[in-house]
């Protein structure tokens, strides 16, 4: 039975026994205050789980798990210098409290560390390790240049949209699932479900995600709501606003002194939060689908099925 407490502590003793240079601090502490910081832990998580699922200890692919995890993170300290972002996770973010410089260069030495973690493996994975791990990166690479190019632009399809979390998020959770299937040794076909159950997963969460930044509790979800209004970020939300009620976006964008209530309210007219939440409902069942096609026990079934309804139903 995949347990939960047993896997977070696995992963944070992984996390603890990383070695960091001292010298240079300056280069080092950016990246240790990084990886201290928290977060969901979901894509380590998900490689250890499914090593474990596979049949195999779950410690085969703590390395493979911390590699993902510590490349996660370099994503997020160079997205908030792209972004300008002064906070993540309740935190002054690495760019705030060490500037433009010192994050570009400790985001590249995760970069390099999260690539010297995942090659720590058997010699004979080591090609299909990196091969996994180098691909997904170019993906989220990808799919971060659609973000930004997206932001410059009004004409932006829901098709566009969706291939683009499905690179920047979804992928990198494939990636999680078919790790630690690979790390398990299990067959082809286990690897391939595994990983499309990650996929879907992904633009689950991720639609959700969009979902809480419009519809969620600021309580519980932890930041304001209405950021993604209020920067007119191109989530799927606000495209199929833009494509339904052009007239009423543009009024509500450029004339109205509360945009973020008046556009909420249109997104109600359109009934936008239940069409999304069905969005959300269809890759949960296409991720619970995926899990026909690999050979795992029932209780490692109930467990992925159980992750899904809990991540496309959270609330922060």
């Amino acid at each position: 039975m995949i347990d939960d407490n047993k896997l977070v502590a696995l992963l944070g003793s992984g996390l603890a026994s990383i070695d960091y240079p001292a010298s240079p601090a300056g280069l080092y502490r950016p990246v240790e205050y990084t990886l201290e910081s928290g977060g969901k832990r979901l894509r380590p998580l998900l490689c250890l789980a499914t090593c474990d699922a596979c049949g195999a200890k779950a410690e085969n692919a703590l390395s493979q798990a911390l590699a993902i995890e510590m490349f996660h993170n370099f994503t997020l300290i160079h997205d908030d210098v792209m972004d300008r972002s002064d906070t993540r996770r309740g935190r002054p973010t690495v760019y705030a409290r060490w500037g433009e410089v010192q994050a570009i260069l400790s985001g590249d030495a995760l970069l390099t560390m999260a690539t010297q973690m995942a090659c720590r493996c058997p010699a004979d994975r080591v090609s299909a390790v990196m091969e996994l791990f180098n691909t997904t990166a170019m993906e989220v690479y990808e799919g971060q240049q659609y973000d930004m190019e997206f932001e410059g632009r009004d004409d932006v399809t829901v098709d566009e949209y969706l291939a683009m979390i499905r690179l920047k998020t979804s992928v990198l959770l494939g990636c999680a699932c078919r790790m630690g299937a690979l790390m398990a040794g299990a067959a082809e076909d286990t690897a391939r479900a595994m990983y499309a159950y990650g996929e879907n997963l992904g633009l689950a969460f991720q639609l959700r995600d969009d979902w809480l930044d419009t519809f969620g509790d600021p309580k519980i979800f932890g930041k304001p709501i209405g950021g993604d209004i209020r920067n007119r970020k191109k989530t799927w939300l606000f495209i199929m606003a833009l494509s339904e009620a052009p007239g009423q976006m543009a009024d509500a964008l450029d004339g109205s002194a509360d945009p973020v209530a008046r556009v909420t309210e249109i997104y109600r007219s359109l009934r936008l939060d239940e069409r999304c939440g069905a969005l959300v409902e269809k890759y949960r069942r296409a991720a619970v689908d995926a899990l026909a096609g690999a050979d795992i026990t029932d209780d490692a079934y109930r467990y992925f099925t159980g992750l899904a309804a809990n991540l496309s139903t959270r609330q922060k």
